[in-house]
């Protein structure tokens, strides 16, 4: 049975409302005339910067996106520690709707399971390959860093391009962790979790 909210989510969202207070850098460069549309499905995380709202020891970690006839995305974000499926919910809208930056905003409440407060962070499309397969999502303080596939598993040459793309934006790569992915990624949630 999945474990709703997860154990971290009232950290997560504290932490996000709070992180994009901070000071930003104007010199991070975003993907511009993002295709939304094609932007819509399942990502695998394939790295990321530790935080303290994601389990250091979750695998299989993943977002699906899924575009709302108003134009917002409804954000499923899901984990697996020891088998159990963790999963949080929320909205995500362009921060500028007339801005051509793919600079988003991702919006969940607390506790979810009663929506009172909301919590908003900032989600950047730093870089998006050609075929809308791999990508680099960050935001403007450079605390938060994901690297992002349509596949479970890269290859080491993919990797490191993506890798130094959030390089030459000024991130410390240093800091990325790798996040296990099995081989035979878990059902999705409509699939039977």
């Amino acid at each position: 049975m999945a474990e709703r909210p997860m154990r971290h989510c009232l950290f997560l969202l504290a932490s996000l409302l709070l992180l994009t207070t901070v000071a930003t850098s104007n010199a991070t460069t975003v993907v511009k005339n993002l295709d939304l549309k094609r932007y819509m499905g399942r990502w695998y995380e394939i790295a990321r910067f530790p935080t303290f709202f994601e389990k250091s020891n979750a695998v299989d970690t993943r977002a699906t996106y899924t575009l709302n006839d108003n134009g917002t995305v409804h954000v499923l974000n899901e984990d697996f520690v020891d088998g159990k499926r963790s999963y949080v919910e929320g909205i995500a809208y362009k921060a500028d709707p007339n801005s051509d930056e793919a600079k988003l905003k991702v919006k969940f409440y607390v506790p979810p399971s009663v929506p009172l407060f909301p919590v908003i962070g900032d989600y950047w499309v730093l870089y998006i390959d050609q075929d809308y397969q791999n990508a680099v999502v960050g935001g403007p303080t450079k605390i938060f860093l994901w690297i992002l596939s349509r596949k479970s598993h890269i290859d080491d040459a993919t990797y490191k391009e993506l890798v130094e793309k959030a390089k030459n934006e000024g991130y410390d790569v240093s800091k990325l962790r790798k996040t296990p992915q099995s081989e035979k990624p878990p059902p999705a949630a409509e699939e039977g979790v």
